[in-house]
């Protein structure tokens, strides 16, 4: 917890002041017990000692916690109503057909994927996003489970590996009005043979950076077997995703030492972890291997179960006066009920 005026804390000094004049006038009120005429009156007041001290008691607990919320603290705390969206973007390339990961790299991803939907709760919205040469949206983030498996179920291989792409395109779902270009960035921008509606389109937003990991309101996770054969540098599209403040979680998944073999393309199907973990570094991600179909389920699973609820950095000091108000009416209601008057 931190606290947006500190220099308030030092009100709390003034409590132990409150203790010591309630003490005080505890003793001047005992003379008074000289003068009950019976003894058994004063024990049944005495055995009711602690409702006389239990009002006042309650009335000093809502001073205090008043006086911290004057220094407005704020504090991490989940918010499930808040908007959470994950984006999960998903190698396609021809290489997701070798069975080094039984039954192969593209059967088990799906059902890898299918296990951190069911680990997710409901109200988070999941985006799909596949690339092999080229990247694409194969389901706009939703709620909707089925139509994310039908999505999954219907996965295209194709040639290439276009990482870059992929975050791109992932980044350009997550914030619509950046003007995120994919083919711009690739092929760049070519006055003549444009149509009306390219021309159209707006120019890219400028970002002002912030912190790697910053932005709570949404993850990518990007699973790879391979490393970009095309497309935008994978580097640079993470630092795109770095500037959003984006994290991305990114699994490599099969051969790191590139003994996978396809077509005489060994090459092509050795994982590129240096780059894949500088991905995951420079967007304060995490970076994963799963060399088998277990040990890609327990990560999807893991990664599903960490991103419940949204939490972000949250004022409290509405709460703290609202828990202080209760204490303070509590305390009021029982010396009226006991003793017939606040006291």
């Amino acid at each position: 917890m931190s606290f947006v005026w500190p220099q308030y804390l030092w009100l709390m000094l003034a409590l132990p002041l409150l203790v010591a004049a309630y003490l005080w006038l505890l003793r001047r009120g005992a003379k008074s017990a000289v003068r009950y005429s019976s003894v058994g009156v004063a024990r049944e007041a005495n055995r009711r000692n602690w409702r006389r001290h239990l009002p006042p008691a309650l009335l000093l607990l809502a001073c205090a916690v008043l006086l911290l919320a004057a220094a407005r603290p704020t504090a991490r705390i989940p918010l499930p109503w808040a908007r959470t969206t994950i984006m999960l973007a998903m190698d396609v390339s021809l290489s997701m057909r070798v069975s080094d990961v039984k039954p192969t790299r593209l059967a088990a991803a799906q059902e890898a994927a299918k296990l951190f939907l069911r680990e997710l709760p409901k109200n988070v919205e999941v985006g799909l996003v596949t690339f092999a040469g080229t990247a694409q949206v194969a389901q706009a983030a939703t709620l909707d489970r089925e139509s994310l498996v039908t999505a999954i179920d219907g996965f295209q291989m194709q040639r290439a590996t276009a990482i870059g792409n992929a975050i791109v395109v992932a980044l350009a779902e997550l914030f619509p009005d950046h003007g995120l270009d994919v083919g711009a960035m690739t092929f760049g921008s070519r006055k003549q043979g444009r149509s009306l509606d390219d021309q159209a389109k707006a120019a890219p937003k400028q970002v002002t950076p912030v912190a790697p990991g910053s932005y709570d309101s949404a993850a990518i996770i990007l699973l790879s077997d391979g490393r970009r054969t095309t497309g935008i540098d994978t580097l640079d599209a993470a630092k795109m995703a770095a500037d959003r403040g984006v994290r991305i979680y990114v699994v490599g998944l099969g051969a790191v030492n590139g003994d996978a073999s396809m077509d005489g393309m060994s090459i092509y199907l050795q994982l590129d972890e240096p780059t894949l973990r500088e991905v995951a570094r420079m967007t304060g991600g995490e970076y994963h291997h799963a060399g088998t179909a277990e040990m890609l389920r327990t990560v999807y699973g893991n990664l599903g179960s960490r991103m419940q609820v949204l939490s972000r950095e949250t004022e409290v000091t509405a709460l703290l006066a609202l828990v202080a108000a209760a204490l303070a009416v509590t305390g009021a209601a029982l010396s009226v009920l006991w003793f017939g008057r606040i006291a």
